[in-house]
């Protein structure tokens, strides 16, 4: 079955091909090279849990990916400058967004609240909210901050997750080969304007026309006057107030938010690319000046394919602050949420499908993780035994290991659903119709429990959540855990039920789970706060 993605651009479910293929013509992901870019945050607030799902869509993609054995490289910019507030209809009225957080985060100074030293620079503002989000992304799971953290140095993070006060030189180039081609122009008010009659294809994207655009992607006054369509986005703005700002051949100012995605994607991926993904609010005005600029300055297809994410709800709802569903990440964990649980729940259900999130789905997503995770802990002791015996050399990647037919069944399925359009429900439904059965067995052989457990790690290479990185306990509080620990199995062994279920209240208290077993009782971090 080919790999099946419905590419925004085309309106269509397209199979994709990369670029660079592997070398085998029916199975071209296997040995692929795949360049990905991701639009990121722009770092002037905390990220919700609706900014987080359209990032970890990507990550999923980017792991299904790997899993058929491509190679990908991902970027994910960083937004620090340019986003105005008011941008929906592409000329960049309002505030900038990074001045925005700066007047925020002065107010929080005079309350005494201030995260920054100086909450007047809006490169300090957006240094705290970048490392914010990079803690999030981090106990998320997002690959691409794993690249990022395993950078051997800052240029080599800065090709993972640009930001663009860093590439002003890069902006000013493209807008000069943009200007050269005919595709942009100075205005009598000094701001340089893409020209959006210029470029016959604007629009194709997002189902707009020029025409009906006449009344609003400006219609706003004052700058609609030096414009030549109402449309004409601006790619650098002259503005001496501005906090940040830049030496340019058009005056001081700051580049427009679209120039900034362009010129990093071909910076850092080149020319043409694979895949850009974003959330469905980025199709208008953002994806669609972007192609605008890089295909009006290199004559090239920009991306083969454009996905997009749906819109999250909450309680059915969209997020407002004032309705009281509106979650960051901290939220979330500061509530007892794992934050693993968080993706899972993010994930679950098709990319292109609205989804409703709720406390109760977190709840449920803990059950799903915590079922997946005793499976894998029932099959390790039959395989570990062996495995140390056999020492490094006797280890198989997990890729390289034969699967039962069970296991190669279930692979293949889980596989074809997330070839038909990264239909992720099905593939849990493939999933968990396999382990179901296979959690109801007694103890396996060394063959069956190696076969199931490296089957689990090939599917956690897509969910990233049954095999977390060890997440210690503070020392004091290890300590305590581990003594009451002691204090319970000494309860039961004396049948003291009651000390017992005191004893398990206590530990929960201090976020850990106590599961008892024939073998004894073990405890692992509390996934969701109890009920």
């Amino acid at each position: 079955m080919p790999t099946m993605f419905y590419n925004t651009l085309s309106h269509s479910l397209m199979e994709f091909i990369p670029l660079t293929p592997g070398p085998d013509s029916a199975d071209p992901l296997r040995g692929a090279f795949v360049r990905m870019y991701s639009c990121g945050p722009t770092v002037y607030d905390y990220a919700h849990i609706g900014n987080f799902r359209a990032f970890l869509f990507a990550d999923v993609l980017r792991r299904y990916l790997e899993f058929r054995q491509a190679r990908v490289q991902q970027v994910m910019n960083m937004t620090d400058v340019g986003h105005m507030t008011d941008d929906a209809l592409a000329d960049g009225a309002g505030q900038d967004k990074l001045q925005l957080a700066v007047e925020k985060m002065k107010a929080t100074k005079k309350a005494g609240q201030a995260a920054v030293a100086d909450p007047n620079d809006p490169f300090q503002v957006a240094d705290f909210f970048t490392e914010v989000f990079l803690a999030d992304a981090r106990t998320l799971g997002l690959a691409v901050v794993a690249d990022y953290d395993r950078a051997a140095d800052a240029a080599a993070r800065e090709a993972v997750m640009p930001r663009p006060t860093r590439h002003i030189a890069h902006f000013i180039q493209l807008i000069q080969r943009l200007l050269a081609n005919g595709h942009a122009y100075v205005a009598a008010d000094g701001v340089v304007y893409y020209d959006v009659g210029s470029f016959r294809a604007y629009g194709k994207l997002s189902g707009n026309e020029l025409d009906r655009l006449a009344h609003g992607a400006g219609g706003r006054t004052n700058a609609q006057a030096a414009k030549r369509h109402p449309a004409d986005f601006f790619l650098w703005k002259p503005d001496r107030t501005h906090l940040m700002r830049w030496d340019s051949p058009w005056g001081q100012g700051y580049p427009g938010w679209h120039i900034e995605c362009s010129a990093m994607a071909m910076h850092f991926l080149g020319e043409s690319l694979d895949i850009h993904t974003g959330g469905e609010d980025n199709i208008f005005p953002h994806h669609e000046c972007e192609i605008a600029q890089s295909q009006g300055a290199t004559g090239k297809e920009f991306a083969r394919f454009w996905m997009h994410t749906r819109h999250l709800m909450v309680n059915g709802e969209k997020m407002s602050k004032s309705r009281g569903n509106f979650f960051t990440i901290g939220d979330l964990t500061k509530k007892g949420y794992d934050p693993l649980v968080i993706r899972y729940a993010l994930i679950c259900t098709r990319y292109r499908e609205s989804t409703n999130f709720t406390l109760q789905s977190l709840h449920e997503a803990a059950a799903s993780i915590a079922f997946l995770r005793d499976l894998a802990d029932k099959l390790t002791p039959s395989v570990a035994a062996v495995d140390e015996a056999a020492g490094d050399a006797g280890r198989l990647a997990v890729h390289e290991v034969s699967l039962a037919p069970g296991e190669a069944d279930m692979i293949a399925e889980f596989s074809r659903a997330l070839d038909d359009d990264l239909n992720i429900s099905a593939a849990l439904a493939a999933l968990f119709t396999w382990a179901k059965p296979l959690a109801q067995k007694g103890r396996l052989d060394y063959p069956a429990a190696r076969s199931g457990l490296a089957a689990l790690r090939r599917v956690d290479h897509v969910l990233g959540v049954i095999f977390p990185p060890l997440r210690a306990l503070p020392v004091a509080v290890q300590e305590k855990v581990d003594a009451l620990m002691q204090q319970r199995l000494q309860a039961r062994r004396n049948k003291d039920f009651a000390a017992s279920d005191t004893l398990r209240r206590e530990l929960s208290a201090l976020g850990v789970e106590v599961k008892d077993t024939p073998t004894g009782s073990t405890c692992r971090p509390r996934l969701v706060p109890p009920a």
